[in-house]
């Protein structure tokens, strides 16, 4: 297949465009910069300039490709505080890619979220989030607008990701989890540190993406959660471990003091199970787990940056 990916050049990207090539699919890349597109070239993708905002852009790639995995959206933009608009662009792209679409049995993958979708308890791929019109909600709503394309005659799927897709090179939530505790010179967690998050390879999460395209019905749900939950306190006492840090609780009237945007997030219990998709399309995580992953040393080789 011909395959259009936005945020081809990012995290989960940058390992599904050679996930899909060495599955013998032909791959084109949204690049927003010089950079990217040449790391897209370098990787044997096509490349098309533009960014999520590029709605005429968008329509046409899809139009002429036989199928759009959309992984693009503006963690920038969600991170220096505006998620709203973060998550009404990402809508309007989708919604462009479903008028692309429309009628051609053509599959599209989007990328969501885990968190938030039965805290304390374990989520399914049957679970629906509740869409409240809060901001982090706009970003359900969407997911939920992808699976209706369904009606439209596109074999639409969403595929839900782990908070932490970790791996050698991630800049996310564990690297700033390592950055945070080097700043403090400790490495904490928050209340008992029993709360859990899922987690996942960024490999073993391009494998679901092309799994997904391939052969996910229409209307699919798909976890991509290798492992159910690692507990926050596990995590924090890997990173003391290998920095040689006293590990301790936080109190949770100080998590944003010490941890800063991170603490909301890091208060989650947010695990979650990944049968119904390991069934569904064959998907068998390959890739070591967190703690496995943080124990190989490679997020501790120099001084991590926030964000």
């Amino acid at each position: 297949m011909r395959i259009f990916v936005t945020g081809a050049s990012g995290w989960i990207g940058s390992a599904l465009v050679p996930e899909l090539i060495d599955a013998g699919h032909q791959v084109v890349g949204l690049a927003r910069s010089d950079s990217s597109a040449a790391d897209l070239t370098t990787a044997g993708a096509e490349v098309v300039r533009g960014t999520v905002d590029d709605l005429d852009v968008l329509g046409a790639t899809a139009a002429a490709s036989d199928a759009v995995i959309h992984l693009a959206f503006k963690h920038d933009l969600a991170f220096t505080g505006d998620f709203r608009g973060a998550a009404e662009a990402d809508r309007r792209a989708v919604d462009t890619f479903g008028d692309a679409l429309a009628g051609t049995g053509r599959p599209f993958v989007l990328a969501s979220g885990l968190a938030g979708l039965k805290p304390g308890q374990v989520a399914t791929e049957q679970d629906r989030p509740t869409v409240d019109g809060s901001p982090a909600s706009v970003r359900s709503a969407t997911a939920e607008a992808a699976l209706a394309l369904a009606a439209r005659g596109v074999r639409s799927s969403v595929v839900r990701l782990a908070p932490t897709c970790h791996g050698d090179g991630d800049n996310g939530f564990m690297a700033t989890l390592v950055a945070i505790a080097r700043a403090k010179g400790v490495s904490g967690y928050l209340g008992d540190g029993a709360n859990r998050w899922p987690a996942t390879h960024r490999l073993d999460a391009a494998k679901l993406f092309r799994l997904a395209v391939e052969k996910a019905p229409a209307g699919a749900v798909l976890h991509g959660a290798a492992e159910e939950g690692v507990t926050i306190r596990d995590m924090a006492e890997a990173i003391g471990r290998h920095l040689d840090l006293p590990v301790a609780p936080i109190a949770p009237e100080a998590a944003a003091g010490h941890f800063t945007w991170l603490g909301g997030f890091l208060a989650l219990d947010v695990p979650a199970s990944s049968t119904w998709t390991r069934e569904l399309l064959g998907w068998e995580p390959t890739h070591p787990g967190l703690i496995e992953d943080l124990d190989k040393g490679h997020y501790f080789r120099t001084p991590a940056t926030t964000g």
